[in-house]
């Protein structure tokens, strides 16, 4: 008989649960490392974030991913024809695409409403637009947008940061652009924050250097794909493609550490996500830049984090079979029933865990 905790669709069912919208947090831990800390290594303790310190050791490496969100929601119009407008459209941008035929600043993006728009749309001041030329539709139903130059330069002041749509934003869009960023991010390019890493402070930085903790940083930009829930079967789901880049020196950073027996600490499942598809048969890190579409459920093996921080997730997602294919089915579990009845806040803005890899 298959063993039901390699089955995807037995472990999603398994792991299913009802979370009560009040404990999807709306606004993160002030100070941020005053957020909760779960530790999972077989055992559960019940800690604060600003405690890690204390669950780390030197010579460990924590590896971070350095992306930056973008403000990348932002609002186009129609072009006049004859008169008259064709109203507005909301454009998401997703990413820029690299290597198609359809030439530079190209980018994949979801418009609402989609059917106000086409062939054409204008971005920014009326007196001098941004202008994007509708080039096909993908087929998850984002389009592709050719703009007339490079668009990222613009998006500070024309776009508004693309919180998750269960975060009740407001209007203020100028405390988000700090608040939703990790404070160590570098790299624009992401549509969603690497959100365990918004726990940490420059003073806990500070303190993990101190006490000989080495950090090294990749980059992954998330996607909107990233967080979208299962429908159907697991193996029907189908990751968008995210771009991530491990320079020469992260890549030695961590393989050395490996060789050396020191812990490899991952911040947040991107991490895990870009360190697993860029690892090689020799289980050695590469460096490189690529896109990836890798898939991480119970049954894949994880080789290179030995630890991984990670916020709690939504029932049915991707990230859920992640951190279940890290830390072990049973443990993932019993990690979430102790934080449902523990009141932990859940979800971008909510609490942390730190899970230990299955079989150390």
């Amino acid at each position: 008989m298959p063993d039901p905790h390699l089955d995807p669709d037995a472990v999603l069912a398994q792991l299913a649960f009802t979370l009560p919208p009040e404990r999807i947090a709306q606004s993160g831990a002030e100070p941020r490392d005053s957020s909760r800390l779960m530790r999972v290594n077989g055992e559960i303790e019940h800690l604060l974030f600003r405690d890690l310190p204390g669950l780390l050791q030197p010579g460990d490496l924590l590896v971070f991913n350095e992306s930056r969100v973008i403000p990348a929601r932002v609002m186009a119009r129609k072009p006049m024809q004859n008169g008259f407008g064709g109203g507005q459209v909301e454009v998401m941008l997703l990413r820029e695409e690299y290597g198609t035929d359809l030439g530079a600043h190209i980018w994949s993006a979801y418009l609402k409403p989609a059917r106000r728009a086409g062939p054409e749309l204008l971005l920014g001041p009326s007196d001098a637009p941004h202008r994007a030329e509708i080039m096909g539709q993908l087929d998850d139903g984002a389009r592709l947008l050719r703009f007339d130059h490079d668009i990222k330069p613009h998006l500070d002041t024309i776009g508004r940061l693309p919180l998750p749509p269960y975060i009740d934003a407001g209007d203020n869009d100028e405390r988000w652009r700090e608040r939703y960023q990790t404070v160590y991010a570098r790299e624009p390019g992401s549509v969603a924050a690497p959100t365990a890493g918004l726990h940490f402070t420059p003073e806990l930085l500070a303190e993990l250097d101190s006490m000989g903790v080495g950090r090294t940083a990749i980059t992954l930009h998330v996607g909107a794909g990233t967080f979208r829930p299962i429908s159907g079967s697991v193996a029907d789901h189908v990751m968008h493609a995210e771009r991530y880049s491990i320079s020469a020196a992260t890549a030695k950073a961590i393989n050395t550490a490996r060789a050396e027996g020191r812990r490899i600490v991952a911040v947040g499942t991107t991490t895990v996500r870009a360190l697993e598809s860029a690892v090689d048969t020799a289980g050695l890190v590469q460096p490189g830049v690529g896109d990836t579409q890798i898939f991480i459920t119970p049954g894949t093996p994880v080789r290179v984090p030995d630890l991984l921080i990670t916020n709690l997730h939504l029932p049915g997602s991707t990230l859920l079979l992640l951190v279940a294919a890290f830390a072990g089915v049973d443990r993932i579990q019993a990690a979430y029933a102790a934080a449902l009845d523990g009141e932990y806040r859940f979800y971008s803005l909510g609490d942390a865990m730190i899970l230990e890899r299955m079989g150390l």
